[in-house]
């Protein structure tokens, strides 16, 4: 056997210490409750997860946490009258008060090994089996099949509501009774309660319960359990209804379509609190729900209160917000107290492909449309000045919006990248609405010091003024809004603002705002365009081309600002009408500026027919020289 040559030999040798160099790197670095893959990255162990969610890592600064499995999105389920407990690294199952196992253990790994059974205890508070026996008497009722099918919808709906508020109260109470026993649990196969007391005023101003019951929990704030009482316990229940979403399915949501078919995705839940039956909160609770259905589509699900109604109730989308959808469970948040439900589409109720068409490609010619508007405000020499300035900041802002939305309005994952999404188009709308501000304030200053010969003034405010207020004033509104509320950027089907707890209005408000006071300058510079008229011959000219220039500004802040009007206002029959009004005139925004600024400007028009004909010549002049290059020779011959 032959040795290998001395270069082939160092080459082994650097190669194995280069791999001995890596092994002995990345393993000593692996942090705790991590270990060493193949030499060569770290994982975290069973249990755990890395902070930056990857499976395989070098990073020398990155952690391991404990997963915890109890919790949405894994929420282990223990099976009946036990709970899921977290520890380090792992979890097990125990079974609630007053139940135990028949083999005398204290826990167990899954619901397949739950023998948790009721026990005779003196230290069982006597509400324990009081509260047993309240979900048992309803156990017979809800799953009586003859019973609901007997009565006609509206019966079926009075009867419901009445069980529900029944169902309510008869928990309240006996949580009450025993306020000793601050937390309940109790279950059957078709009704699950848990209830809370609290005996005192909240030890912390953001102390927030948590509730759950089978796959379902809820989140709510200690002040809205205590409601301001300064003395007495107060009471939280949380019901879950296995059975209950077979009887009130989704034919009793209010806004049912038949050319659009759902279904309850999700088990009926009811949350109150008491001695104050008081629905309304201080704070959003936060309701998790088991899909019954996994893998359902987040833009088709939504979330529904149970509405008493004189003519019994119905599912009703009032106060209720889609927070976060995957492939196990739906989050939602509501801003009172009712019984919550999620119902899902088959065929979303919002998205129609002509819509979207429209979209793609109004939007395209827009783009269009802006690149040449904004090519024109920088090389047409003829048309430079202040009002031109304006309209190329316009446009560019427009042309920056638009192509964001065009190609990362769907992008909802990962939720950061979603939330950036939606603060840019924020800031970028915003931007065009204040450069469109800054327009009616020119044409205000303008049509004022008309009797001055010296504008130098007017152009050296807005020179000084625009740049600051243009780009700085949205970004002063999306800074407060993103560090007021952070987690209202972006929602599970757009990467735009969520329309929960008012925060849309961080965009319509300002926009209402710049429209209404557009219009008052727009109203002016006419008024003083009029008055001046009759007194200055000599510059009716320039009065004139003021006088349509703020027309054209006018109709500018009517189609560009009125249309987020149209958007607001899609409700009730004529709802389909104005989606498509929004979209059209919406997506054709940029193809207006080119229009009207460029287009039927006559100086731009004269500027494009001089660069027609340069390139004409042009074109000309090298197909000649081209030509003559080539028969030259004979030519020269032939002469």
């Amino acid at each position: 056997m032959s040795l290998p040559s001395v270069p082939g030999l160092c080459f082994l040798l650097s190669l194995s210490g280069a791999e001995a160099q890596v092994a002995k790197g990345p393993c000593n670095r692996c942090p705790l409750h991590g270990s060493c893959v193949n030499s060569t990255h770290c994982t975290c162990n069973p249990g755990f997860i890395s902070g930056s969610g990857k499976q395989f890592f070098t990073y020398p600064l990155e952690i391991c946490k404990d997963i915890d499995e109890c919790k949405p999105p894994i929420s282990i389920y223990c099976g009946l009258n036990a709970e899921c407990k977290n520890v380090e690294g792992s979890f097990h199952c125990r079974c609630i008060p007053g139940y135990a196992l028949l083999s005398g253990d204290v826990q167990f790994n899954n619901s397949n090994e739950n023998t948790c059974q009721n026990i005779t205890s003196s230290k069982t508070p006597n509400g324990h089996p009081e509260l047993q026996q309240i979900v048992n008497n309803f156990e017979s009722l809800l799953t009586n099949q003859t019973f609901w099918g007997a009565g006609s919808k509206q019966e079926v709906a009075s009867t419901a509501s009445s069980i529900l508020q029944n169902v309510e109260s008869k928990v309240l109470e006996t949580a009450l009774r025993a306020p000793g026993q601050k937390i309940q649990k109790v279950q059957n196969s078709t009704v699950a309660v848990e209830t809370r007391v609290v005996s005192d005023n909240c030890s912390e101003e953001r102390e927030a319960f948590r509730l759950h019951t089978q796959m379902n929990s809820m989140v709510i704030h200690c002040i809205d359990v205590i409601q301001g009482r300064a003395q007495g316990p107060s009471a939280v229940a949380f019901v879950s209804y296995a059975s209950l979403g077979n009887v009130l399915n989704a034919t009793f949501f209010e806004k049912a379509d038949e050319k659009d078919p759902l279904y309850l995705n999700s088990q009926v839940v009811s949350a109150a609190v008491a001695p104050r039956r008081n629905s309304s909160l201080s704070q959003s609770v936060t309701l998790t729900f088991q899909n019954l259905k996994m893998k359902p589509s987040s833009r088709k699900a939504f979330c529904v209160y149970w509405k008493i109604t004189e003519a019994g109730g119905h599912w009703s989308r009032d106060g209720c917000f889609l927070t976060q959808v995957n492939q196990s469970h739906t989050v939602c948040n509501s801003t009172h107290l009712s019984s919550f439900a999620v119902l899902v589409a088959f065929t979303s109720q919002d998205e129609d492909p002509v819509l979207d068409i429209i979209t793609c490609v109004g939007l395209g010619v827009s783009l269009l449309c802006l690149v040449l508007a904004a090519l024109t405000f920088l090389l047409c020499r003829a048309i430079q000045n202040t009002s031109t300035s304006l309209h190329l900041q316009l446009s560019l802002c427009l042309l920056l919006a638009h192509l964001l939305f065009l190609t990362a309005i769907d992008r909802t994952q990962p939720k950061v990248l979603c939330a950036v999404i939606a603060g840019a188009l924020h800031y970028l709308y915003l931007a065009a609405f204040t450069w469109m501000l800054l327009e009616g304030l020119f044409l205000f200053l303008t049509a004022r010091n008309l009797t001055v010969v010296n504008y130098s003034s007017v152009n050296k405010l807005m020179k000084w003024l625009r740049f600051p207020v243009g780009y700085g004033a949205p970004a002063v509104i999306v800074a407060i809004s993103a560090a007021a509320r952070p987690h209202l950027y972006g929602t599970p089907a757009r990467c735009w603002l969520r329309l929960d707890q008012g925060f849309i209005w961080g965009f319509l408000g300002p926009v209402c705002a710049i429209i209404l006071v557009n219009l008052v300058f727009f109203l002016s510079v006419l008024w003083l365009l009029r008055k001046k008229l009759s007194s200055l011959n000599s510059e009716v000219s320039t009065i004139q081309n003021t006088r349509m220039l703020t027309l054209k500004a006018t109709a500018q802040v009517l189609i560009l600002g009125c249309t987020w009007c149209l958007g607001v206002l899609q409700v009730g029959p004529a709802g389909q009408v104005l989606a498509y009004l929004f979209t059209i005139i919406n997506s054709l925004q940029g193809f207006f500026i080119f229009l009207v600024y460029c287009l039927l400007s006559q100086q731009v028009r004269k500027q494009y027919r001089k660069w027609f004909s340069d390139v004409t010549k042009s074109k000309s002049k090298s197909e000649i020289q081209t030509l003559s290059s080539r028969l030259g020779p004979d030519l020269k011959l032939s002469e």
